[in-house]
């Protein structure tokens, strides 16, 4: 596509029967995610926008879904790459471990309030720094690992975490998504109708 070799022309995200390790590495690859409307959503899905980041699929019928967004993607090449461009970029820079640390850290002293008990270490237990974890690799595994080991938790409060929406602003960015994903579904049934009444 474009003046850049893609491995692929698009990729397809489809839920297994759970939540999907998959999701993230799909959209990273530069190429066009054609996202198949899931049963759960991961938590970096909410900051994606229908036509921007993704082209979203169907549930209901996706065989039809599908082929209507190769259609338009292969019609559209450079809108279609400019999606799986910003698609990737929003995971490579929104999904930094550093905001993923803050998620997960906040999310757990959240969970930690509604404990009945107090946890305690077994008497049996061993404790494993991160650094010993990391040292036996070598190569981009390591690079890897260097690269997400947290040096301390955020003194970020979950509420002002950014983006710092107001309710309203909330408001008009969930309006933005589904607006884009009804647009996509006009197209379709007009791409499908439109084929019907020349045959």
């Amino acid at each position: 596509m474009g003046g850049k070799l893609l491995l692929y022309r698009f990729k397809i995200y489809v839920e297994g029967w759970a939540w999907s390790v998959s999701e993230k590495y799909i959209f990273s690859c530069d190429s066009p995610t054609l996202y198949i409307t899931p049963q759960f959503y991961d938590f970096f899905m909410r900051g994606m926008i229908p036509q921007q980041h993704y082209w979203p699929i169907r549930d209901t019928d996706k065989c039809k879904s599908l082929k209507f967004a190769v259609q338009w993607g292969n019609n559209h090449t450079h809108k279609a790459e400019a999606i799986g461009k910003a698609g990737s970029e929003f995971i490579h820079k929104d999904m930094k471990m550093e905001h993923v640390f803050d998620c997960i850290y906040h999310l757990l002293n959240e969970y930690a309030k509604l404990q009945k008990f107090d946890p305690i270490v077994p008497p049996n237990a061993i404790e494993i720094c991160s650094e010993s974890l990391a040292c036996p690799s070598d190569g981009v595994w390591r690079k890897f690992m260097e690269e997400a080991l947290e040096k301390s938790p955020s003194y970020t409060e979950p509420c002002i975490l950014p983006p710092p929406y107001e309710p309203q602003q909330l408001k008009v960015f969930v309006e933005q998504k589904v607006k884009a994903t009804k647009q996509v579904e006009a197209w379709e049934n007009e791409y499908w109708s439109s084929l019907n009444k020349n045959h």
